[in-house]
């Protein structure tokens, strides 16, 4: 059974797949030369697009195309199919694999043709057609429309799939409620052997887009001690991807000189960040979350203990020293008194 492998080219990320640059995407060579471009047409909707963008409403029906050029010597025969998007591990966006099931643009978007032949140094256009159905839910959603050619690689024994795509931004009409939250909040506090040194902290959220519109967000992260003595500030958050709805992103944020001040108190802030059809960015309410955890400083907690031990043993033992020179002293005058008692008896006449 052979391994299907697809070939991850750097261009292909960062344009042809996701459409982030303007103008065609054009992959580079990588295990053999990838020879296509495809890039958007130009009609009403635009001309030179980096991507495809739409408002539909629920029920409504667009068509566009995409282009695809041959800059090769040879016949070339591609694949064409639509995808769903996502956001990797790696903070980029990315459009499912051939296959993969699609439940909403992958879906909706259909190209006229699934297979297209380019001749030598020609173009040719290849119609799409978007279909929201009546009951979808109002919102934002990614995916894309992809070219791919499957080689064999007879060095490994594989197949090889390369791809180029370009990004499909749909907004569906009705009400949008864009909302981002902070779950798992948690503090991890690394002290040093110096018991009266700053240690450093980590705090952990998750970030998840609770609403129905992509969201990017300000970052905001502080710890304190008690009474919000010792408060220290995080510098240069990294930034989070947008977010599709329903994606989570982790977030580990360090920060330094941090006092052991026994219990620390975290406080994490979002400022959800939505950009409208027109490319404008607007701001939102902030979110914010708080969670608390120990900072116990154990080198000094063990003196301390120590000398509370040595403190209460010295009591103790000087207590029981005490006591037993009291117990010496009343055998010595209960000794000196019997003495005298008898002394004074053989005195008595008889």
């Amino acid at each position: 059974m052979s391994l299907i492998r697809t070939a991850a080219m750097a261009v292909l990320t960062a344009a042809a797949v996701v459409g982030l640059t303007a103008g065609p995407a054009l992959a580079q060579k990588e295990e053999g030369d990838v020879t296509w471009t495809v890039r958007t047409a130009s009609n009403s909707y635009g001309a030179d697009r980096s991507s495809y963008s739409y408002a539909v409403n629920p029920g409504g029906t667009l068509n566009d195309a995409m282009i695809v050029a041959n800059r090769g010597k040879t016949p070339l025969a591609l694949d064409v199919y639509t995808a769903d998007g996502y956001t990797t591990d790696t903070g980029q966006l990315d459009l499912q694999v051939k296959g993969a099931k699609p439940v909403a643009v992958g879906t909706w978007a259909k190209p006229a043709q699934v297979r297209v032949t380019v001749q030598p140094g020609k173009t040719v256009s290849v119609p799409f057609a978007v279909t929201v159905p009546d009951n979808a839910t109002p919102g934002d959603y990614v995916g894309g429309i992809v070219t791919s050619l499957t080689q064999p690689d007879q060095s490994q024994s594989i197949s090889v799939e390369r791809r180029l795509g370009i990004r499909i931004k749909l907004r569906v009409g009705g009400d949008l409620a864009p909302a981002l939250s902070i779950d798992n909040l948690g503090i991890n506090f690394h002290g040093t052997a110096n018991p009266f040194a700053a240690g450093d902290a980590t705090v952990h959220y998750t970030i998840h887009n609770t609403g129905n519109t992509t969201l990017s967000a300000q970052q905001g992260v502080e710890l304190s001690g008690p009474f919000g003595w010792f408060k220290v500030r995080a510098k240069d958050i990294a930034a989070p991807p947008e977010l599709l709805p329903g994606e989570t992103w982790q977030m580990s944020v360090p920060l330094k000189d941090v006092s052991p001040a026994v219990r620390l108190a975290a406080t994490a802030t979002l400022t959800p960040l939505i950009t409208d059809p027109s490319g404008s960015t607007s701001q939102l309410a902030t979110v914010k979350a708080t969670a608390s955890a120990w900072a116990v400083p154990w080198p000094l907690t063990i003196l301390v203990i120590i000398l509370v031990a040595a403190v209460i043993a010295t009591i103790v033992l000087t207590r029981r020293n005490r006591a037993r020179r009291k117990q010496r002293e009343d055998a010595r005058v209960a000794e000196a008194v019997q003495q005298a008692l008898k002394e004074k008896e053989a005195q008595l006449p008889a």
